[in-house]
């Protein structure tokens, strides 16, 4: 048939951008009309009207066949829209998948703005202790307890800040897994990729280690001048 494309065999799948091809225009020739037979015997209208519904039914196959192609172009089509929405629904799911990932990198680039701060807050607190104990120590100025203070609040504050921003990457990297996993169970992603280890949240870690010791270095440091 006319609107039919070739067959396509397992080595010869169609794609999405085999488009299928529309059926020529029909154009259907003027319907006969009615033989003049009134003078004719009853045997020759007879054979008259009998080749007149013959050329009636070649013109109703002729309907016919043009109505077969227009239906089976139909069906391409509608296999062909089948198709673009598969290359759309997969094209969904990895940009879900990819969504995740994204995500992920997100809280670590919220984690990485905390370890700044904290950063901040611990180096200026500790410096602040450092430069006043060698004053005093240099006679520069009087002892005092305010310095040690001041620069000690900075470094607690920077330690706080770390956990916090620590706990609350572990608690949304628990939840982001569990979505992703159950959205892996019903088919609507992939999940081909893994989640690597965050090396954000290990140097956080780090980082919070180095703030506790700075914190108990400037304690341990106080007691033993008292």
């Amino acid at each position: 048939m006319a609107g039919r494309n070739a067959d396509n065999g397992p080595g010869n799948s169609g794609t999405s951008t085999d488009l299928p091809k529309r059926p020529d225009r029909f154009v259907p020739a003027k319907v006969p009309g009615l033989p003049d037979v009134e003078d004719e015997d009853a045997e020759t209208k007879s054979t008259t009207f009998s080749h007149y519904r013959s050329t009636l039914s070649r013109f109703r196959t002729g309907l016919s066949e043009h109505r077969t192609d227009l239906s089976e172009f139909r069906t391409d089509l509608s296999t062909h829209r089948t198709e673009l929405s598969d290359h759309r629904t997969e094209m969904s799911m990895r940009r879900t998948g990819m969504s995740f990932q994204r995500t992920r990198m997100s809280a670590d680039r919220t984690l990485m703005s905390e370890i700044r701060t904290a950063l901040s807050l611990i180096s200026f607190g500790f410096t602040i202790y450092q430069v006043f104990k060698k004053l005093v120590e240099a006679g520069m100025i009087h002892q005092t307890h305010t310095p040690r203070t001041f620069g000690l609040s900075l470094i607690v504050l920077g330690v706080v800040l770390l956990i916090g921003g620590i706990i609350r990457q572990l608690q949304f990297a628990t939840e982001l897994r569990g979505t992703r996993q159950q959205m892996t169970e019903e088919g609507l992603i992939h999940a081909e990729s893994r989640f690597p280890v965050s090396l954000t949240l290990i140097v956080a870690i780090a980082l919070t280690v180095v703030g506790l010791s700075a914190a108990v270095g400037i304690l341990l440091d106080f007691m033993a001048r008292s």
